[in-house]
């Protein structure tokens, strides 16, 4: 199915800001680097940035209430003069969500939505309904990335969200970092250290490859597979689909069961390409290949089946950002990725 876009974003348009899983952006100890993240979005960006009613209650609060969560989306959407919806952070349950859900408001109210992580769960209800919403940048992560933002990150949020020409050829970062520094007042001041990144790697494959992008963290979609927003069996066709492990890292064996499960559904059959992300902090960088391979080409004989990797979106920054429903193309010769269409209108 093809998915409604939004606007674009321009300078001085009013965006609001979503706690919809984990609720640290409004904890004592947390709030000094909300404000950060909130501060670029006004002074880099030129948003007017606006809190829903739940979004700083507090990380017990919002545990508590995933009605009240759910009840912050559905107002964001409702109200017109918001043109974005930016997630604080992930978490990991705000499938929790889901009986508080209205589709109907989501689908006759398409904005900008944005986050990674837990919040692939939203952006399930967003496809649901009927909109493309966008995998990338969180308030408290990458907004609020000590000393500046990356620049890479940056520019990918202006490319993708303020302009609505065709957002074209995704280059790789130059380099990459996943360094734990706590999130403590007194290390805003202290940049991660950031190694060289050796760029995308093609597993396998011939050629070009194109189509629609979906896809989120691995270990949240584990969360939403037969529940209402997962989607049919036929709206996996000719669909490029993007997987990125989280913080917890996850053993190899954990992603082959995953995967062996995409295949036991048949939706790896059906698909036209993968994406792959860089692993956190680079671990088991060899042994996720070898498990992807082992399942996609040896296992289910998708020899043909392109699969790129060690891409730039998730939990490693900087990131790029990605629209679902979009039109994205995989090169295997050229060994790069691509959006063919904008992701904004």
């Amino acid at each position: 199915m093809s998915l409604i876009k939004p606007q674009k974003l321009s300078c001085g348009d009013k965006v609001a800001t979503v706690s919809l899983s984990w609720g640290g952006a409004g904890d004592s100890d947390i709030l000094w680097r909300y404000n950060i993240g909130k501060k670029r979005l006004q002074d880099e960006f030129g948003l007017e940035v606006v809190e829903m009613p739940h979004t700083l209650k507090g990380s017990t609060y919002v545990y508590n209430h995933p009605e009240k969560r759910a009840e912050d989306l559905m107002r964001a959407f409702e109200d017109t003069s918001i043109k974005a919806i930016f997630s604080c952070i992930g978490g990991n349950e705000s499938v929790r969500m889901l009986p508080y859900i209205d589709f109907d408001v989501i689908r006759n109210n398409p904005k900008i939505f944005m986050g990674y992580s837990d919040t692939t769960v939203t952006h399930m209800i967003c496809y649901k309904a009927g909109i493309s919403s966008f995998y990338g940048p969180s308030i408290l992560a990458d907004f609020a990335e000590n000393v500046e933002m990356f620049p890479y990150t940056k520019h990918w949020i202006e490319k993708v969200l303020f302009d609505n020409a065709v957002i074209g050829k995704i280059e790789p970062s130059p380099i990459w970092t996943s360094e734990y520094l706590a999130w403590e007042e007194k290390n805003k001041n202290t940049k991660r250290k950031v190694q060289p990144n050796n760029g995308y790697e093609v597993l396998q494959g011939q050629g070009l490859s194109n189509g629609p992008l979906i896809g989120g963290c691995i270990e949240v979609l584990e969360m939403l597979k037969e529940t209402a927003i997962w989607p049919s069996a036929d709206e996996w066709q000719n669909k490029i689909l993007f997987l990125e492990t989280s913080e917890d890292k996850p053993s190899p064996e954990y992603v082959e069961y995953w995967l062996r499960n995409y295949g036991s559904q048949g939706i790896l059959q059906k698909i036209n390409g993968i994406l792959f992300a860089k692993p956190y902090d680079n671990l088991f960088y060899e042994e996720y290949k070898e498990v992807i391979l082992k399942v996609i080409r040896d296992e289910l004989r998708l020899i043909d089946l392109p699969i790129l990797y060690n891409m730039n979106f998730g939990h490693t920054a900087p990131i790029t950002v990605l629209p679902y429903g979009t039109m994205a193309e995989i090169n295997c010769e050229g060994r790069t990725f691509s959006i063919t269409e904008s992701g904004v209108v």
